[in-house]
């Protein structure tokens, strides 16, 4: 006999003044796959009818923005798209000096820094301004608005500290050999952090409000800007005579970005209402950045943003190390983080963003209802965007990671690095951790619902990796391995062994956050996140 939740015609249609066959306040649950996560319910009536309206008058693929087949296949352009754009990077610089590619690195690492901020409060946009039952439209527009304003202002003064603070930067991520060729790199790409903070807050505000078209819009204007230019001005059919630098790539790379985010903000404004306006907007408009709106993102925000520091610093810090070792690992490292943001990445980021969005919406329905206890009904209805995901992500990274083992890794190195050593480095990389990115990939789906829920949660399974795991092991490593005949093994137990670590940590933390749930220990209010709550 099947249980209720596989029998679709159990949930034909249940009003709200009856009982569901597990729950009370669900007012219909859509039987299609894309649709499985629309629970709706009339506790705050009015809040989702503006929104239904829109999605039935539009086209089609407007619907499937807010399933989860559809908001996946969304992101998956929305990532595979700057994977190629980081791809071709790395390939125009081995053609101009393959000595060079460690430096196009700290494009990454200037990334890092400033993911500090870009996993700060966009990563608390899936929990507040994902909530569309208890907010409306208009006043998650206001709290997006507020978001993106802030992390601009992050993100310029990110940009005048990396930029003037070059020499150092170069010092800590650049191997010496070409280090003083480096400086004016980082300068350049300093100014990236701006772009990026607009970007990401652009892109995870807009999948919180089912816009996952708004980010693939940015993807796409960089990625056809990139290879315009590269072809203009780095190719061999380039209209510029001279000798080309890595510098001109990087001014490329910076103008890439800048208008691709420019462009979504202004697609955003667009899809929001916004744009154009030729009237300023009144003061009551929910639309306007408010400090209120700040204020809802402040809390969760405080716990990823502590998340991301300690984790960013642990990771520069290691990679500092592995920078010292010389260019031949340094660069390895770098195009072992080419295959591995391109290849592993792109599918795991992909569903975490849908799965961080779903159950965002699913917490905010459970919310609204104001239960004392969770049901396992309840908490499987919360959870079901996660678990399809981490589904999902078995079915494709355990088949790439064989493939990549045992037939493209090394290819594939030495087509980005045009260089026998460093293509023999990066694929013995691959092959000592390859199998531990299938636990990130089903960790990662696991921690989004500790993101989109309780991201104070969230922030004590990444302490207990963190601070129990990698960094006993990264002191081992600055004490001991560096000085070892193979390096790579200490930094493989550090990176390969904290990503098993992290699954059994998240995997304990959930059972804890399934028995506060069951106990009647769901958040801080019943309206929690709404004006006036705790």
């Amino acid at each position: 006999m099947r249980r209720w939740w596989w029998n679709p015609a159990r949930w034909a249609v249940y009003k709200t003044a009856g009982r569901s066959p597990s729950t009370a306040g669900y007012e219909r649950l859509d039987t299609d796959m894309g649709n499985e996560n629309e629970l709706q319910h009339d506790v705050i009536p009015g809040v989702f009818r503006e929104e239904e309206e829109e999605a039935k008058a539009g086209k089609w693929w407007q619907r499937a923005r807010e399933r989860f087949l559809g908001a996946l296949l969304f992101n998956v352009a929305a990532f595979t798209l700057p994977a190629v754009y980081a791809t071709l990077s790395k390939l125009w610089v081995a053609k101009i000096d393959k000595d060079m590619v460690s430096t196009a690195e700290t494009y990454v690492y200037i990334g890092v820094a400033v993911e500090v901020i870009n996993e700060g409060l966009p990563r608390a946009a899936y929990k507040v301004i994902g909530d569309k039952s208890r907010k409306t439209r208009a006043e998650r527009i206001g709290i997006s608005n507020a978001m993106i304003l802030f992390q601009v202002c992050l993100g310029l003064f990110m940009s005048i500290i990396i930029c003037a603070a070059a020499h150092s930067f170069a010092q800590s991520f650049v191997p010496v050999e070409v280090r003083d060729r480096s400086i004016q790199y980082v300068r350049i790409g300093a100014f990236s952090a701006l772009f990026s903070a607009l970007d990401v807050s652009v892109s995870v505000s807009t999948r919180a409000l089912d816009r996952p078209d708004v980010p693939l819009v940015i993807s796409s204007v960089k990625t056809a800007i990139n290879i315009v230019l590269d072809v203009l001005f780095l190719s061999t059919y380039r209209v510029t005579k001279g000798t080309v630098t890595v510098n001109t790539q990087a001014v490329i790379r910076l103008c890439c970005d800048a208008a691709g985010a420019v462009t979504g903000l202004l697609y955003y404004l667009y899809v929001s209402g916004l744009l154009p306006h030729r009237k300023p907007l009144d003061v009551s408009d929910s639309r306007k950045p408010n400090l209120r709106g700040l204020k809802l993102m402040a809390r969760p925000g405080a716990y990823t943003f502590a998340e991301s520091a300690i984790r960013n610093a642990l990771y520069l810090w290691l990679v500092a190390g592995i920078v010292s070792l010389g260019n031949d690992f340094a660069t390895a490292w770098s195009i072992f983080n080419t295959i591995r943001w391109g290849l592993v990445m792109v599918p795991v980021y992909s569903l975490e963003a849908t799965s961080s969005t779903f159950v965002g919406h699913a917490w905010g329905r459970f919310k609204a209802r104001a239960p004392r206890h969770a049901t396992f009904n309840d908490i499987f209805l919360i959870t079901r965007p996660a678990i399809l995901s981490a589904i999902t992500s078995l079915l494709v990274e355990v088949p790439l990671c064989l493939i990549m083992t045992f037939s493209t890794a090394y290819p594939f190195a030495l087509y980005l690095s045009q260089n026998p050593v460093v293509a023999k480095i990066t694929a013995y990389m691959w092959r000592t951790i390859d199998w531990c990115y299938i636990f990130y990939a089903v960790s990662t789906m696991a921690a989004s619902v500790l993101l989109a829920t309780r991201p104070r949660w969230y922030l004590l399974q990444s302490l207990c990796s963190n601070l129990l795991y990698v960094l006993p092991w990264a002191i081992v490593v600055q004490t001991k391995g560096l000085r070892s005949g193979d390096p790579w093994f200490w930094y493989a137990l550090v990176f390969g062994g904290s990503m098993v670590f992290s699954a059994g940590a998240v995997s304990v933390v959930l059972v804890f956050w399934t028995r506060s749930l069951r106990r009647g220990k769901p958040g801080s209010g019943a309206m929690e996140g709404t004006p006036g709550a705790p």
